[in-house]
């Protein structure tokens, strides 16, 4: 790694900079620096004779030392790790109750990555009752495909009621909304876009977002075939709920439910519902390459999460305090306890209340 010392020497020899002001820093340098280093969204200096000013081997030089911080390496960003068999043994490991989940999340993400000629963005859409284990999922996707997992500068949440809380601004939020994406792809082509509580945002405000997310080999001259867009919504929760009561009731297996299933009623839910996302072109164009349905969590899951809980502090819980966390849960129907109707979300909340 080259040392801080000959960094500024051969900055210096190239003009880089006078020392006794910061503020005369090149413009020209700067911007050469940005786009042959850096790769940003840059107009190269084509009438400025000092093109050759800046030797190739000093280029190589602070190419060298900027990829040393991480940034870049020889197998191409290292701020993206795309570990699919980490994904994978975290999906079996880590995730309870949501078989189908785990299969379809896989073979969605193993496909797209690799796939690097694939002709449009990957766009999956996560359906399901609060607290079955959409959000989880969505961090153990962003742990083994970043390698600063959701901190990655390549990851970005939007929470529609937190981002996009007033109709009356919808125009105002296009535009900024337009304009983050682009950012955020010009500096990371395989970003990954989460929108939480997708069911919430403005029709017109995910259609203008349509074409990020449409079968364009790029967009104002930007493309964004390698990027990821996730959509979070409860909507589809009730159907997803009926079936598995209904596998319940006539004695067959969890285990058992498909696809086949539940995509139809799915997909019938989501095109039925108030919202902008059920009435936005994402549907009439068909753009969601998968929706993932979330089942109920029954007490036995619960009580996995529950045991998981207490790992993650060190604790090794007994049987009986796994029962008494798991009991502490709402559930439906109540007579049958059967479906947790919170989830795993609350367990952090319920295991301190049962630590001395």
């Amino acid at each position: 790694m080259i040392s801080i010392g000959i960094l500024l020497a051969l900055l210096a020899e190239a003009d880089f900079f006078q020392f006794n002001s910061i503020s005369n820093v090149s413009t020209y340098y700067l911007n050469y620096l940005y786009c042959n280093i850096w790769e940003g969204d840059c107009q190269q200096n084509q009438d400025d004779g000092t093109q050759q000013g800046f030797p190739q081997y000093y280029t190589g030089m602070l190419a060298t030392w900027y990829c040393s911080l991480g940034q870049c390496c020889d197998s191409g960003d290292c701020r993206i790790t795309n570990n699919i068999t980490g994904l994978e043994r975290n999906l079996q490991v880590k995730l309870h109750g949501q078989h189908l989940a785990q299969s379809v999340v896989l073979k969605a993400i193993q496909g797209f990555v690799k796939n690097p000629e694939s002709n449009k963005p990957l766009t999956l859409s996560f359906h399901g009752c609060s607290g079955t284990g959409k959000n989880f999922v969505t961090r153990i996707v962003a742990d083994n495909l970043y390698r600063d997992g959701m901190k990655s500068e390549c990851v970005h949440l939007f929470i529609a009621p937190f981002h996009f809380p007033h109709a009356r601004l919808v125009d105002v939020y296009k535009g900024q909304l337009r304009q983050a994406i682009r950012d955020m792809v010009l500096r990371c082509p395989q970003t990954l876009f989460i929108f939480d509580e997708a069911e919430k945002l403005h029709p017109g405000l995910i259609d203008a977002i349509k074409p990020y997310m449409d079968h364009y080999d790029n967009v104002d001259g930007v493309s964004y075939r390698r990027a990821i867009f996730l959509f979070l919504s409860n909507i589809g929760g009730a159907a997803i709920n009926e079936v598995a009561l209904d596998f319940w009731h006539s004695g067959q297996n969890r285990e058992d439910i498909g696809m086949e299933d539940l995509e139809h009623l799915l997909r019938a839910e989501v095109m039925e519902a108030e919202g902008g996302f059920a009435q936005s072109e994402l549907m009439s164009g068909h753009l969601i390459d998968f929706f993932v349905p979330f089942l109920p969590l029954e007490y036995r899951h619960v009580k996995l999460c529950a045991c998981d809980a207490y790992a993650a502090r060190g604790l090794e819980p007994d049987e009986g305090t796994l029962d008494e966390v798991a009991k502490a849960m709402l559930y439906v129907p109540k007579e049958e306890k059967l479906f947790s109707a919170q989830g795993c979300k609350s367990i952090p909340q319920r295991i301190d209340f049962f630590l001395p």
